[in-house]
Formats: C-alpha cells, sequence, structure tokens
C-alpha cells in the first residue's frame, strides 16, 4: 500500500448498526460468494454514509439501492444516495489491493466513486480516496484523488444543485419582474400607477411624500385572493430608489383595494430568498390600512414576494439586473 501514502485518507470503526445490518443482507444470500459480496458492499455503503455525514453531508440509506434486499441480490452495488446531489458508489477493497474493482453496471449513473479499504477483522475501514469517473473495471488505487477534493467536489455540486432549485422554485410558471428596467420605464403587464388601484384616498401619507418628491419608483398590482374574500383583492405595492448601482433598498406593502378601509385579518407578507425560504414576515390584524416590509438587495439576486391568506398563497418573484 506504499504507493498510497501520499493520499489523505480516513480510518475508523465501521458503525455497528453498518455491521449488522451486512451480516442480516449476507444472510439473505444463496450463496457463500453472493452474501461476502453484499457484506462487503454494506459495510462500505456505512461507513462511507458515517463520514459523510460526520462532514455535513444529508444522505437517505432508504433510498440507496445497496441498502435494499433484491437490488444487492441481482447486482453488485454499493451505492449511497446524497440528497439532492446523486449517488455515490462505494467500492470495498481489501487491505493487500492494488485495484478497485467498478462493476460495468455502476460505471455510469454516479456522481463518483469512493475506495472503501475494509480491514481483516472488517470492524475497521479506511477511505482511501475517490474519483468522479471510472472508464475500466479495475481502478488502479494510485490514481485515487484525496477525500479533501471529495469534500470540495461534493460542495461544488451542492452549491449548484441549490442554484438551479432556487431558479426554479422562484421563476416556476411566472415571468420574473425585473426591477432595473422599472428605473427605465419599463413596467410588466399588471403593475400600475398606485394612484389608479387606489386613488388618492387610498394613499397614506408617507408613500405620497416618496412619490410626490420624485425620489422613488413605485408601482401597485391588484392581487386576487380568490373566492375567500368573496372575489375581494388586495394591492401589491413595490417601491425603489432610481440611482442605486450595487445595493437596491425595496418596500413591499400591502393596500385594500379603492373602496375597502382595511386589509382582511391574518394575510400574511413575506419575502422570500433565493431559495424560496422566508426571510421576512408581516401580519395584519383586524383593522390594519396597510402593512410594509423593507429590504435591501444587490444587483443581480433574486427574491420573492409571498402573499398567504388561509389555503390561498400567491407569489411574486422579482430579480435585479
Amino acid at each position: 500500500m506504499s504507493k498510497i501514502i501520499n493520499v489523505l485518507t480516513f480510518s475508523a470503526p465501521i458503525p455497528v448498526d453498518g455491521r449488522h445490518r451486512a451480516e442480516e443482507l449476507r444472510r439473505q444470500q444463496a450463496t457463500q460468494a453472493k452474501g461476502e459480496q453484499v457484506y462487503l458492499n454494506t459495510l462500505s455503503v456505512s461507513f462511507v454514509n458515517y463520514y459523510l455525514c460526520c462532514m455535513g453531508f444529508e444522505t437517505d440509506l432508504n433510498k440507496s439501492d445497496s441498502w435494499n434486499v433484491i437490488q444487492q441480490t441481482l447486482m453488485d452495488i454499493a451505492d449511497l444516495s446524497l440528497k439532492n446531489l446523486g449517488l455515490l458508489e462505494c467500492r470495498p477493497v481489501l487491505e493487500d489491493a492494488q485495484f478497485v474493482y467498478v462493476p460495468p453496471e455502476v460505471q455510469s449513473n454516479r456522481i463518483g466513486y469512493v475506495a472503501v479499504q475494509i480491514s481483516k477483522s472488517f470492524r475497521e475501514a479506511t477511505l482511501l480516496g475517490f474519483v468522479k469517473q471510472v472508464q475500466t473495471d479495475l481502478l488502479p488505487i494510485n490514481q485515487l484523488q484525496p477525500l479533501d477534493n471529495l469534500l470540495e467536489y461534493l460542495e461544488e455540486i451542492s452549491q449548484f444543485q441549490v442554484a438551479e432549485i432556487a431558479e426554479n422554485s422562484l421563476e416556476g410558471n411566472q415571468n420574473l419582474v425585473n426591477l432595473k428596467q422599472w428605473l427605465e420605464n419599463i413596467f410588466e403587464a399588471g403593475w400600475q400607477e398606485v394612484e389608479t388601484l387606489l386613488g388618492t384616498q387610498g394613499v397614506n401619507p408617507a408613500w405620497s411624500l416618496r412619490s410626490g418628491n420624485g425620489a422613488f419608483i413605485s408601482r401597485g398590482k391588484l392581487i386576487d385572493l380568490g373566492n375567500l374574500l368573496n372575489d375581494r383583492a388586495v394591492v401589491l405595492v413595490v417601491t425603489l430608489p432610481p440611482d442605486n448601482e450595487q445595493e437596491m433598498d425595496i418596500i413591499v406593502e400591502l393596500h385594500p383595494t379603492n373602496g375597502q378601509d382595511y386589509l382582511p385579518p391574518n394575510l400574511h407578507l413575506m419575502v422570500l430568498d433565493f431559495e424560496g425560504a422566508s426571510v421576512m414576515e408581516a401580519q395584519t390584524r383586524n383593522s390594519n390600512k396597510n402593512i410594509q416590509l423593507e429590504f435591501s438587495c444587490e444587483v443581480g439576486e433574486r427574491f420573492g414576494v409571498k402573499l398567504v391568506l388561509g389555503d390561498i398563497s400567491i407569489t411574486e418573484n422579482f430579480v435585479i439586473c
């Protein structure tokens, strides 16, 4: 094993529950050879699962084919499912091995391959390293990358997946409202002058001052809350300054429509981050004429404004670019 002396490794006892699961699966196999294969595969998966959980990654053994009796019987498989990332193959090797055997059936649909050296006692293991892809059944151990590279690689995938999920979550089937275009007097359909929606009686003094001195740009949109309010709607108002280049101060408000005195009680106004998680929230009581939230966003950021009333939920998505 002198060829891997410069590779960063990790050694520790194999978790007891993993050893029990490996023994359980081994006893259910038809032949001794198949039982030993399943036993080593399960030990490997259990050990990698333990290591990655310690490193802060979310795993799901129940979604791993290697944790399934039938799949283990039909194939030579040692996969570990990582939440939102994919399948990581955990291939076992013995102490005197110079190669990692990677069966043809697992040489695709994997985000990477980890070599797990199982001790002669079957109670301890060592992570020798990893590779992103394989193109051969026998992978030389001295070609493995160190574990530090594995953690960096998984973190990169994780960040990419979070960004992709956030983009899909924010965009959905709706168009993003580009607030930068508001500075050029370009407004998406449905966004109207606030006076048109509220009338002069519905505009509060603070908003009137901002609008009147020309220092802010505001537009409102009629939001239909459905049959819960007998087809009543509210007005969502978004206000921003005209000249901040790198960071933009934003105010979002809810107003009752012209002719209504108050907003409905228990109406939630939320600001969502790019992942779709609520970061700010305001809620109406019995006699709120308006509610508002103020925050800052940098150029390039995306966010959502969500209205929730009972079972009704409506989200408007924005970007500054």
